[in-house]
Protein backbone atom coordinates (compact mmCIF):
# COMPACT_ATOMS: atom_id res chain seq x y z
CA UNK A 1 0.00 0.00 0.00
CA UNK A 2 1.27 3.85 -1.27
CA UNK A 3 0.67 6.60 0.86
CA UNK A 4 0.62 9.49 -1.92
CA UNK A 5 0.95 13.43 -0.39
CA UNK A 6 0.15 15.82 -3.09
CA UNK A 7 -0.75 19.27 -1.92
CA UNK A 8 -3.18 21.03 -4.23
CA UNK A 9 -1.33 24.66 -5.82
CA UNK A 10 -4.29 26.64 -3.97
CA UNK A 11 -4.05 25.18 -0.48
CA UNK A 12 -0.45 26.01 -1.18
CA UNK A 13 -0.88 29.72 -2.38
CA UNK A 14 -4.00 29.87 0.53
CA UNK A 15 -1.81 28.75 3.21
CA UNK A 16 1.31 31.18 2.09
CA UNK A 17 -1.40 33.91 2.02
CA UNK A 18 -2.73 33.03 5.69
CA UNK A 19 1.20 32.50 6.88
CA UNK A 20 3.47 35.11 8.27
CA UNK A 21 6.08 33.12 8.46
CA UNK A 22 5.80 31.68 5.05
CA UNK A 23 5.36 34.39 3.04
CA UNK A 24 9.05 36.00 4.88
CA UNK A 25 10.19 32.79 4.54
CA UNK A 26 9.36 32.97 0.37
CA UNK A 27 10.47 36.35 -0.12
CA UNK A 28 13.84 35.60 1.80
CA UNK A 29 14.13 32.58 -0.80
CA UNK A 30 12.71 34.11 -3.73
CA UNK A 31 15.55 36.87 -2.80
CA UNK A 32 18.53 34.40 -2.57
CA UNK A 33 17.24 32.53 -5.30
CA UNK A 34 17.54 35.60 -7.92
CA UNK A 35 20.98 36.26 -6.33
CA UNK A 36 22.08 32.39 -6.75
CA UNK A 37 20.80 32.61 -10.53
CA UNK A 38 22.60 35.90 -11.16
CA UNK A 39 26.16 34.84 -9.34
CA UNK A 40 25.92 31.43 -11.29
CA UNK A 41 25.19 33.46 -14.41
CA UNK A 42 28.03 36.35 -14.02
CA UNK A 43 30.28 33.23 -13.01
CA UNK A 44 29.77 31.37 -15.73
CA UNK A 45 31.01 34.57 -17.95
CA UNK A 46 33.87 34.82 -15.38
CA UNK A 47 34.95 31.56 -16.02
CA UNK A 48 34.18 31.71 -19.27
CA UNK A 49 36.62 34.76 -20.18
CA UNK A 50 39.71 33.18 -17.84
CA UNK A 51 39.40 29.87 -19.67
CA UNK A 52 39.63 31.66 -22.73
CA UNK A 53 42.42 33.71 -21.49
CA UNK A 54 44.59 31.13 -20.66
CA UNK A 55 44.01 29.52 -24.26
CA UNK A 56 45.01 32.26 -25.75
CA UNK A 57 48.27 32.92 -23.94
CA UNK A 58 49.23 29.15 -24.56
CA UNK A 59 48.48 29.74 -28.11
CA UNK A 60 50.15 32.76 -28.51
CA UNK A 61 53.47 31.44 -26.84
CA UNK A 62 52.92 28.07 -29.07
CA UNK A 63 52.86 30.73 -32.50
CA UNK A 64 55.80 32.21 -30.98
CA UNK A 65 57.89 28.92 -30.27
CA UNK A 66 57.01 28.01 -33.94
CA UNK A 67 57.72 31.45 -35.71
CA UNK A 68 61.27 31.64 -33.84
CA UNK A 69 61.59 27.76 -35.49
CA UNK A 70 61.33 29.25 -38.81
CA UNK A 71 65.00 30.32 -41.01
CA UNK A 72 65.70 31.22 -44.37
CA UNK A 73 67.98 28.97 -46.71
CA UNK A 74 70.75 29.99 -48.83
CA UNK A 75 68.69 30.34 -51.72
CA UNK A 76 65.69 32.21 -50.13
CA UNK A 77 63.22 28.81 -49.20
CA UNK A 78 61.65 29.62 -46.19
CA UNK A 79 61.81 26.47 -43.95
CA UNK A 80 60.07 25.47 -40.45
CA UNK A 81 60.61 22.53 -38.29
CA UNK A 82 58.00 22.62 -35.60
CA UNK A 83 59.20 22.21 -32.67
CA UNK A 84 57.21 19.41 -30.60
CA UNK A 85 57.08 21.52 -27.69
CA UNK A 86 54.82 23.88 -29.50
CA UNK A 87 52.41 21.02 -29.65
CA UNK A 88 53.38 19.45 -26.48
CA UNK A 89 52.25 22.39 -24.67
CA UNK A 90 48.42 21.72 -25.27
CA UNK A 91 48.97 18.06 -24.23
CA UNK A 92 46.47 18.60 -21.09
CA UNK A 93 44.81 15.30 -20.65
CA UNK A 94 41.62 15.91 -22.33
CA UNK A 95 42.42 14.84 -25.92
CA UNK A 96 42.50 18.06 -28.06
CA UNK A 97 43.94 18.36 -31.58
CA UNK A 98 45.60 20.91 -32.42
CA UNK A 99 46.32 22.77 -35.91
CA UNK A 100 48.85 25.00 -37.25
CA UNK A 101 49.79 27.35 -40.88
CA UNK A 102 52.73 29.24 -41.39
CA UNK A 103 52.55 31.18 -44.55
CA UNK A 104 54.67 33.95 -45.88
CA UNK A 105 53.62 37.81 -46.78
CA UNK A 106 52.76 37.32 -50.18
CA UNK A 107 50.71 33.90 -49.60
CA UNK A 108 52.87 30.97 -49.77
CA UNK A 109 51.87 28.49 -47.38
CA UNK A 110 55.35 27.24 -45.58
CA UNK A 111 53.62 24.30 -43.18
CA UNK A 112 50.52 23.22 -41.86
CA UNK A 113 46.93 23.06 -42.95
CA UNK A 114 46.34 25.30 -46.04
CA UNK A 115 42.14 25.46 -44.95
CA UNK A 116 42.48 26.18 -41.81
CA UNK A 117 40.19 29.48 -41.14
CA UNK A 118 42.53 32.50 -39.75
CA UNK A 119 41.32 35.08 -37.38
CA UNK A 120 40.42 38.71 -38.14
CA UNK A 121 42.90 40.32 -35.43
CA UNK A 122 46.46 39.44 -34.86
CA UNK A 123 46.89 37.88 -31.11
CA UNK A 124 43.23 37.93 -30.10
CA UNK A 125 42.16 33.83 -30.14
CA UNK A 126 38.84 33.90 -31.92
CA UNK A 127 36.36 30.63 -32.05
CA UNK A 128 36.34 29.07 -35.55
CA UNK A 129 34.73 26.06 -37.05
CA UNK A 130 37.79 23.50 -38.56
CA UNK A 131 36.50 20.23 -39.80
CA UNK A 132 33.49 19.73 -38.18
CA UNK A 133 34.93 21.05 -34.73
CA UNK A 134 34.80 24.07 -33.00
CA UNK A 135 38.55 25.55 -32.64
CA UNK A 136 40.10 28.51 -30.73
CA UNK A 137 42.40 29.56 -32.96
CA UNK A 138 45.28 32.90 -32.87
CA UNK A 139 47.71 34.41 -35.50
CA UNK A 140 50.58 36.16 -35.07
CA UNK A 141 52.83 37.46 -37.48
CA UNK A 142 56.47 37.81 -36.61
CA UNK A 143 59.53 38.75 -39.29
CA UNK A 144 61.73 36.67 -40.21
CA UNK A 145 65.73 37.71 -40.92
CA UNK A 146 66.83 36.38 -44.52
CA UNK A 147 63.74 37.76 -46.07
CA UNK A 148 63.03 40.52 -48.51
CA UNK A 149 62.91 44.30 -47.10
CA UNK A 150 62.13 42.27 -43.89
CA UNK A 151 59.53 40.45 -44.76
CA UNK A 152 57.15 38.74 -42.02
CA UNK A 153 55.28 35.31 -41.38
CA UNK A 154 52.23 34.44 -40.28
CA UNK A 155 51.87 31.92 -38.13
CA UNK A 156 48.00 30.73 -36.75
CA UNK A 157 47.63 27.83 -34.40
CA UNK A 158 44.17 26.11 -33.52
CA UNK A 159 43.18 24.04 -30.92
CA UNK A 160 40.06 22.30 -29.90
CA UNK A 161 38.04 23.47 -26.88
CA UNK A 162 38.12 20.29 -24.59
CA UNK A 163 40.89 21.80 -22.20
CA UNK A 164 38.96 25.24 -22.55
CA UNK A 165 35.86 23.92 -21.46
CA UNK A 166 37.01 21.98 -18.91
CA UNK A 167 38.39 24.27 -17.24
CA UNK A 168 35.82 26.76 -17.46
CA UNK A 169 33.57 24.06 -16.27
CA UNK A 170 35.99 23.70 -13.56
CA UNK A 171 36.32 27.28 -11.96
CA UNK A 172 32.56 27.67 -12.68
CA UNK A 173 31.41 24.61 -10.36
CA UNK A 174 33.62 25.69 -7.90
CA UNK A 175 32.37 29.08 -7.74
CA UNK A 176 28.50 27.41 -7.91
CA UNK A 177 29.70 24.89 -4.51
CA UNK A 178 31.14 28.24 -2.81
CA UNK A 179 27.50 29.82 -3.43
CA UNK A 180 25.76 26.69 -2.53
CA UNK A 181 27.06 26.47 0.80
CA UNK A 182 26.43 30.58 1.71
CA UNK A 183 23.05 30.04 0.65
CA UNK A 184 22.72 26.64 2.87
CA UNK A 185 23.88 28.70 5.36
CA UNK A 186 21.88 31.87 4.69
CA UNK A 187 19.05 29.52 4.71
CA UNK A 188 19.68 28.07 8.04
CA UNK A 189 20.33 31.69 9.70
CA UNK A 190 17.08 33.27 8.10
CA UNK A 191 14.83 30.16 9.52
CA UNK A 192 16.65 30.43 13.23
CA UNK A 193 16.31 34.36 12.80
CA UNK A 194 12.26 33.83 12.31
CA UNK A 195 12.02 31.62 14.83
CA UNK A 196 13.51 33.77 16.63
CA UNK A 197 11.91 36.89 15.32
CA UNK A 198 8.52 36.04 15.18
CA UNK A 199 8.78 34.62 19.06
CA UNK A 200 7.23 37.77 21.11
CA UNK A 201 4.33 37.62 18.23
CA UNK A 202 3.63 33.96 19.17
CA UNK A 203 4.03 35.60 22.83
CA UNK A 204 2.12 38.39 22.41
CA UNK A 205 -0.98 35.54 20.85
CA UNK A 206 -0.54 33.19 24.02
CA UNK A 207 -1.34 36.42 26.27
CA UNK A 208 -4.07 37.83 24.24
CA UNK A 209 -5.34 33.87 23.96
CA UNK A 210 -4.82 33.19 27.60
CA UNK A 211 -6.95 35.94 28.82
CA UNK A 212 -10.60 35.80 29.91
CA UNK A 213 -13.97 37.26 28.65
CA UNK A 214 -13.73 39.95 31.42
CA UNK A 215 -9.86 41.08 31.39
CA UNK A 216 -9.36 44.33 29.13
CA UNK A 217 -6.46 45.60 31.08
CA UNK A 218 -3.38 46.78 28.48
CA UNK A 219 -0.58 44.68 26.90
CA UNK A 220 3.20 45.76 27.78
CA UNK A 221 4.19 46.69 24.61
CA UNK A 222 7.53 45.90 25.62
CA UNK A 223 6.72 42.37 25.12
CA UNK A 224 7.18 42.65 21.14
CA UNK A 225 10.15 44.69 18.98
CA UNK A 226 9.52 48.36 18.44
CA UNK A 227 8.56 47.60 14.89
CA UNK A 228 4.80 45.82 16.44
CA UNK A 229 4.59 47.80 19.51
CA UNK A 230 2.30 50.50 17.12
CA UNK A 231 0.06 47.22 17.28
CA UNK A 232 0.19 46.42 20.66
CA UNK A 233 -0.79 50.02 21.25
CA UNK A 234 -3.94 49.97 18.72
CA UNK A 235 -4.81 46.66 20.97
CA UNK A 236 -4.59 48.57 23.90
CA UNK A 237 -6.68 51.14 22.44
CA UNK A 238 -9.20 49.37 21.21
CA UNK A 239 -9.49 47.23 24.51
CA UNK A 240 -10.11 50.75 26.02
CA UNK A 241 -12.91 51.73 24.02
CA UNK A 242 -14.47 48.63 24.51
CA UNK A 243 -14.40 48.93 27.82
CA UNK A 244 -15.65 52.62 27.35
CA UNK A 245 -18.43 50.91 25.41
CA UNK A 246 -19.14 47.85 27.85
CA UNK A 247 -19.54 50.64 30.97
CA UNK A 248 -21.46 53.05 28.95
CA UNK A 249 -23.77 50.10 28.40
CA UNK A 250 -24.45 49.24 32.03
CA UNK A 251 -24.77 52.86 32.67
CA UNK A 252 -27.49 52.79 29.86
CA UNK A 253 -29.30 50.04 31.07
CA UNK A 254 -29.25 51.25 34.40
CA UNK A 255 -30.69 54.16 33.79
CA UNK A 256 -33.11 52.93 31.43
CA UNK A 257 -34.15 50.12 33.99
CA UNK A 258 -34.58 53.29 36.50
CA UNK A 259 -36.66 55.28 33.83
CA UNK A 260 -38.97 52.67 32.95
CA UNK A 261 -39.61 51.80 36.30
CA UNK A 262 -41.63 54.85 37.69
CA UNK A 263 -43.66 55.06 34.79
CA UNK A 264 -44.29 51.40 35.12
CA UNK A 265 -45.33 51.19 38.45
CA UNK A 266 -47.39 55.20 38.03
CA UNK A 267 -49.46 52.99 35.15
CA UNK A 268 -50.28 49.85 37.47
CA UNK A 269 -51.11 52.40 39.94
CA UNK A 270 -53.52 53.99 37.89
CA UNK A 271 -54.69 51.05 36.15
CA UNK A 272 -55.81 49.77 39.90
CA UNK A 273 -57.51 53.19 40.69
CA UNK A 274 -59.46 53.06 37.30
CA UNK A 275 -60.68 49.83 38.17
CA UNK A 276 -61.88 50.40 41.92
CA UNK A 277 -63.16 53.64 41.15
CA UNK A 278 -67.20 53.51 40.35
CA UNK A 279 -67.36 57.46 39.74
CA UNK A 280 -67.72 57.71 35.70
CA UNK A 281 -66.12 61.34 35.85
CA UNK A 282 -63.07 59.77 38.17
CA UNK A 283 -62.61 56.76 36.27
CA UNK A 284 -62.76 58.72 32.73
CA UNK A 285 -59.80 60.99 34.40
CA UNK A 286 -57.97 57.84 35.27
CA UNK A 287 -58.06 56.45 32.19
CA UNK A 288 -56.91 59.80 30.58
CA UNK A 289 -54.24 60.02 32.96
CA UNK A 290 -53.61 56.02 32.29
CA UNK A 291 -53.62 56.80 28.41
CA UNK A 292 -50.97 59.75 29.09
CA UNK A 293 -48.47 57.35 31.64
CA UNK A 294 -48.85 55.12 28.34
CA UNK A 295 -47.93 57.13 26.08
CA UNK A 296 -45.05 59.14 28.00
CA UNK A 297 -43.35 54.79 28.43
CA UNK A 298 -44.15 54.69 24.50
CA UNK A 299 -42.11 57.82 23.74
CA UNK A 300 -39.19 56.90 25.94
CA UNK A 301 -38.93 53.47 24.48
CA UNK A 302 -38.62 55.06 21.19
CA UNK A 303 -36.51 57.41 22.03
CA UNK A 304 -34.46 54.44 24.03
CA UNK A 305 -34.26 52.58 20.46
CA UNK A 306 -33.73 55.94 18.45
CA UNK A 307 -30.25 56.31 21.04
CA UNK A 308 -29.42 52.88 20.60
CA UNK A 309 -29.61 53.18 16.93
CA UNK A 310 -27.82 56.04 17.01
CA UNK A 311 -24.74 54.68 18.79
CA UNK A 312 -21.20 53.92 17.01
CA UNK A 313 -21.27 50.49 15.54
CA UNK A 314 -25.05 49.56 16.38
CA UNK A 315 -25.69 49.46 12.46
CA UNK A 316 -23.97 49.42 8.92
CA UNK A 317 -23.14 53.00 7.87
CA UNK A 318 -25.07 54.43 5.65
CA UNK A 319 -24.86 57.60 3.00
CA UNK A 320 -27.33 58.61 2.33
CA UNK A 321 -28.18 62.01 0.25
CA UNK A 322 -30.30 63.76 2.50
CA UNK A 323 -31.89 67.60 2.06
CA UNK A 324 -32.21 69.26 5.71
CA UNK A 325 -34.57 71.79 3.97
CA UNK A 326 -36.77 68.91 3.02
CA UNK A 327 -36.83 67.09 6.04
CA UNK A 328 -37.70 70.19 8.43
CA UNK A 329 -40.68 70.94 6.36
CA UNK A 330 -41.50 67.62 7.16
CA UNK A 331 -40.15 67.72 10.80
CA UNK A 332 -42.61 70.88 11.14
CA UNK A 333 -45.38 69.30 8.76
CA UNK A 334 -45.86 66.52 11.70
CA UNK A 335 -45.00 68.75 14.68
CA UNK A 336 -47.51 71.23 13.61
CA UNK A 337 -50.94 70.08 15.75
CA UNK A 338 -48.47 69.61 19.03
CA UNK A 339 -47.80 73.11 18.07
CA UNK A 340 -51.09 74.55 17.43
CA UNK A 341 -52.24 72.57 20.53
CA UNK A 342 -49.74 74.42 23.20
CA UNK A 343 -50.09 77.81 21.62
CA UNK A 344 -46.57 77.59 20.23
CA UNK A 345 -46.16 79.68 16.59
CA UNK A 346 -43.61 77.36 14.32
CA UNK A 347 -41.63 78.69 11.04
CA UNK A 348 -38.89 77.60 8.62
CA UNK A 349 -36.03 80.06 7.09
CA UNK A 350 -34.42 78.59 4.40
CA UNK A 351 -32.81 79.60 1.26
CA UNK A 352 -32.78 76.57 -1.08
CA UNK A 353 -32.10 72.93 -0.56
CA UNK A 354 -28.43 72.17 1.54
CA UNK A 355 -27.50 68.71 0.93
CA UNK A 356 -25.44 66.64 3.63
CA UNK A 357 -24.35 62.80 3.72
CA UNK A 358 -25.29 60.39 6.49
CA UNK A 359 -28.32 58.58 7.83
CA UNK A 360 -31.42 59.62 6.52
CA UNK A 361 -33.76 58.10 9.30
CA UNK A 362 -31.01 59.40 12.20
CA UNK A 363 -30.64 62.70 10.71
CA UNK A 364 -35.14 63.01 10.48
CA UNK A 365 -34.75 61.90 14.20
CA UNK A 366 -32.32 64.42 15.47
CA UNK A 367 -34.49 67.16 13.89
CA UNK A 368 -37.64 65.84 15.50
CA UNK A 369 -35.88 65.84 18.82
CA UNK A 370 -34.53 69.28 18.01
CA UNK A 371 -38.06 70.56 17.63
CA UNK A 372 -40.11 68.49 20.20
CA UNK A 373 -37.82 69.63 23.10
CA UNK A 374 -38.24 72.92 21.52
CA UNK A 375 -41.88 72.85 21.71
CA UNK A 376 -42.18 71.25 24.89
CA UNK A 377 -40.17 74.02 26.91
CA UNK A 378 -41.70 76.82 25.80
CA UNK A 379 -44.64 78.42 27.18
CA UNK A 380 -47.66 79.40 25.16
CA UNK A 381 -47.72 81.89 23.37
CA UNK A 382 -43.97 80.96 22.05
CA UNK A 383 -42.57 80.37 18.82
CA UNK A 384 -39.98 78.14 17.53
CA UNK A 385 -38.07 79.08 14.49
CA UNK A 386 -35.88 76.18 12.18
CA UNK A 387 -33.34 77.88 10.33
CA UNK A 388 -31.34 75.52 7.23
CA UNK A 389 -28.62 77.46 5.86
CA UNK A 390 -24.92 76.92 4.17
CA UNK A 391 -21.84 78.41 4.83
CA UNK A 392 -18.68 77.61 3.52
CA UNK A 393 -19.03 74.12 2.57
CA UNK A 394 -21.07 73.26 6.61
CA UNK A 395 -24.69 73.16 6.30
CA UNK A 396 -26.04 74.75 9.69
CA UNK A 397 -29.03 73.83 11.10
CA UNK A 398 -30.45 76.37 14.29
CA UNK A 399 -33.33 75.57 16.10
CA UNK A 400 -34.26 78.81 18.20
CA UNK A 401 -37.07 79.26 20.81
CA UNK A 402 -38.21 81.78 23.24
CA UNK A 403 -38.39 79.47 26.26
CA UNK A 404 -36.48 79.51 29.49
CA UNK A 405 -33.56 78.71 28.38
CA UNK A 406 -30.67 76.77 29.29
CA UNK A 407 -28.05 78.11 32.09
CA UNK A 408 -24.22 77.98 30.63
CA UNK A 409 -23.32 75.76 33.65
CA UNK A 410 -25.75 73.33 32.51
CA UNK A 411 -25.63 73.33 28.16
CA UNK A 412 -22.47 70.90 28.94
CA UNK A 413 -24.64 68.37 31.36
CA UNK A 414 -28.11 68.62 29.27
CA UNK A 415 -26.72 66.14 26.10
CA UNK A 416 -25.81 63.47 28.71
CA UNK A 417 -28.23 61.14 29.14
CA UNK A 418 -30.94 61.04 31.28
CA UNK A 419 -30.03 64.29 32.30
CA UNK A 420 -32.95 66.87 33.40
CA UNK A 421 -32.20 70.29 35.30
CA UNK A 422 -33.75 70.26 38.28
CA UNK A 423 -37.14 72.18 38.29
CA UNK A 424 -37.66 71.67 34.68
CA UNK A 425 -41.52 71.66 33.80
CA UNK A 426 -42.63 69.20 31.32
CA UNK A 427 -42.78 65.51 30.57
CA UNK A 428 -39.54 64.94 28.99
CA UNK A 429 -37.28 61.79 29.66
CA UNK A 430 -33.86 64.02 29.17
CA UNK A 431 -32.90 61.99 26.07
CA UNK A 432 -34.12 64.56 23.47
CA UNK A 433 -30.54 66.11 23.12
CA UNK A 434 -28.42 62.99 23.65
CA UNK A 435 -29.95 61.60 20.93
CA UNK A 436 -29.13 64.85 18.85
CA UNK A 437 -25.44 64.91 20.11
CA UNK A 438 -25.09 61.27 18.80
CA UNK A 439 -26.80 61.87 15.80
CA UNK A 440 -24.74 65.02 14.71
CA UNK A 441 -21.29 62.94 15.95
CA UNK A 442 -22.28 59.76 13.79
CA UNK A 443 -22.51 62.51 10.96
CA UNK A 444 -19.53 63.79 11.27
CA UNK A 445 -21.17 67.00 13.20
CA UNK A 446 -20.95 69.53 16.05
CA UNK A 447 -23.53 70.54 18.36
CA UNK A 448 -23.42 74.19 20.35
CA UNK A 449 -25.94 75.64 22.66
CA UNK A 450 -26.16 79.52 22.83
CA UNK A 451 -28.61 81.77 24.02
CA UNK A 452 -30.99 82.91 21.81
CA UNK A 453 -31.76 86.59 21.10
CA UNK A 454 -34.28 88.43 22.99
CA UNK A 455 -33.97 85.21 25.17
CA UNK A 456 -34.66 81.87 25.17
CA UNK A 457 -32.38 78.91 23.50
CA UNK A 458 -30.71 78.61 20.55
CA UNK A 459 -29.19 75.15 19.24
CA UNK A 460 -26.78 74.97 16.61
CA UNK A 461 -25.31 71.84 14.70
CA UNK A 462 -22.62 71.68 11.98
CA UNK A 463 -22.75 69.15 9.68
CA UNK A 464 -20.45 68.82 6.15
CA UNK A 465 -22.42 69.66 3.48
CA UNK A 466 -22.30 68.07 -0.02
CA UNK A 467 -20.71 69.76 -2.52
CA UNK A 468 -23.26 71.37 -5.54
CA UNK A 469 -23.44 69.27 -8.85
Amino acid sequence: MRLVWYNHPRSVFRRLRESLRAQLLAWVILTLFGAICFNLYDSFRTADAASKLVTDHTLLASARVIAEAVRVDAGGTVEVDVPPAAIEMFDTGYGDQVFYQVITAWGNLVAGYPELPLPTVERVGQDRAFRNAGVRALTLNHPVVGLPKDGEIAVTVAVTHNAQYALRRRLWFSDFTKQLVLVLLAGVVTIIGLQRGLAPVLRLRDAVRERGRDRLDPLSPSMVQSELRPLVLALNDHMERVQNQMAAQRRFVSNAAHQLRTPLALISTQASVAAREKNTERRDEALQALRNSTHQISRLASQLLTLSRAEPGSRRPRTDVVDLVAVAREVLGTQAEEALRRGIDIGLEENGSVDVEGDGTMLREMLVNLVDNAIRYTPAPGRVTVAVTRQNGTAVLRVEDNGPGIHPMEREHVLERFYRIIGTEGEGSGLGLAIVLEVATGAGGTVWLDDAKGGGLVVTVRLPARAKH
